[in-house]
């Protein structure tokens, strides 16, 4: 094998930035790394419908192979053969967000001082650092919810870097790695969305994240004249070199996002189930709450009785709320329309590109996008990954996934009057007992 980073390796991955991408669902990912610069050759996926979706957005433009099975019973070399790595010639990139159940918040709350990594359902990290070791990528990304950062459970945090100190050993590269927990509404994504993000270099380059562009301009603005989701601080700019004169911009809403969609069924877009009837009487931009003692409404709940979810609906003049995965009768986000949201809006909060393809239902289809990346989140990664890690420039172009800006934001929906149905619920209902609250790595 060549040298590991030599020159001349680097000038053809970097030439190439071909991707390997693992666990890649709906393409959320890969769709801004594409944006950015980047061609997945090798995508991974078990999900039937999943592949489906990436099967029909392939083509000419996208040179996808698809291969629909589980990363375990798929050997390194068969990615190698498959993404068209001739010889010992490395991918610039290997991507993918290993499903995320045993180190969800949820799971937190309902395992407590479980150890997840005894979940089979983590075994996918494994698989993942397997595939790092025998493919060596220039660099590497993933993606994962923050739940992985909790103080305490950070057990896959501590296996990535037991893992990867290892391999360096074995087999002479010098990986290192940065992680940070972003809240892609900082990044102009029209939705409030925390994840976690991981970025390695084989050479031991530090990657440095790019600096938020956006800011909620509802909150205290600090010294700085902006603040960030903690508080702190924000400093300006896309990249971290980049100059103080740049500002932030406000947040972008869920209005840029969708306010020229005009979904005409909106019967199949109904809320249906017991509580379906009550959400018109509830303003954007609340939930359930707002019919709680501490609401503008009536009480017909107590407070945080329910969770975050339910019964939430946009605010035409904010970001969405998280796309939940697996949404059950009243879960949003809803639209301020009282209604749920089509697969076209879904796939626009998702900073998706117009004209790609989800297959499947409705139900189906929320599952994927769900569970998704927003896109623009990557396209900005993929762009710092060029520069930093694989010497290649990206330039000033403007982001291909960035949403325009739509003014002027027409006012509030109006609220309607609580049907007569769930009048009989009025009463003193007891708030839940606990915080709900947890403690991060990062902050507290």
């Amino acid at each position: 094998m060549r040298e590991v980073g030599s020159q001349e390796e680097r000038e053809v991955g970097a030439s190439m930035h071909k991707v390997i991408s693992l666990y890649t669902g709906a393409g959320g990912l890969d769709l801004g790394l594409e944006a950015a610069g980047f061609t997945t050759s090798v995508a991974v996926e078990f999900n039937a419908a999943a592949c489906r979706t990436l099967r029909a957005n392939a083509g000419d433009a996208r040179p996808w192979c698809v291969i629909e099975r589980d990363i375990h019973e798929v050997p390194s070399d068969e990615l190698a053969r498959r993404a068209g790595l001739a010889g010992d010639r490395p991918p610039a990139l290997l991507v993918g967000g290993p499903p995320c159940q045993p180190f969800s918040k949820a799971a937190y709350w309902v395992h407590g001082d479980t150890k997840r990594l005894d979940d089979p359902r983590a075994d996918t990290l494994t698989a993942y650092l397997r595939v790092l070791r025998d493919l060596r990528p220039q660099a590497f990304l993933l993606e994962n919810v923050f739940g992985l950062t909790y103080k305490g459970k950070d057990e896959a945090l501590k296996l990535l870097q037991r893992t990867i100190n290892k391999i360096n050993t074995e087999v002479g590269t010098r990986y290192s790695f940065n992680w940070q927990v972003l809240n892609c509404a900082d990044y102009g994504v029209p939705q409030v969305r925390e994840r976690f993000f991981l970025v390695g270099a084989r050479d031991g380059r530090e990657f440095r994240f790019p600096n938020a562009t956006h800011y909620d301009a509802d909150r205290e603005v600090g010294e700085s004249g902006n603040v960030g989701a903690n508080g702190a601080p924000f400093q300006v700019g896309l990249f971290a070199d980049a100059p103080a004169s740049r500002v932030l911009k406000p947040w972008t809403t869920a209005w840029d996002a969708i306010g020229d969609l005009s979904e005409g069924d909106h019967e199949a877009l109904r809320v249906t189930g017991k509580w379906g009837d009550l959400l018109p009487s509830i303003p954007e931009g609340q939930n359930y709450l707002w019919h709680t003692n501490r609401g503008g409404g009536l009480q017909l709940f107590g407070w945080r009785r329910r969770f975050w979810s339910f019964l939430l609906k946009l605010a035409k003049n904010r970001p969405s709320w998280t796309i939940q995965a697996q949404p059950g009768a009243g879960v949003g986000p809803l639209h301020w329309k009282s209604r749920r949201l089509s697969v076209h809006e879904m796939m626009r909060i998702q900073t998706f590109p117009d004209g790609y393809r989800i297959e499947g239902g409705h139900t189906e289809a929320t599952r994927q996008l769900g569970n998704a990346v927003p896109s623009l989140m990557t396209e900005i990664l993929g762009r710092a990954i060029r520069e930093q890690l694989l010497d290649d420039p990206v330039g000033d172009e403007r982001l291909k996934l960035l949403p325009p800006r739509r003014t002027p934001v027409p006012p509030p929906e109006p609220v309607a009057d609580v049907p007569t149905k769930y009048l009989v619920h009025i009463g003193n209902h007891a708030a839940h007992p606990g915080t709900g609250r947890g403690h991060l790595v990062y902050g507290t």
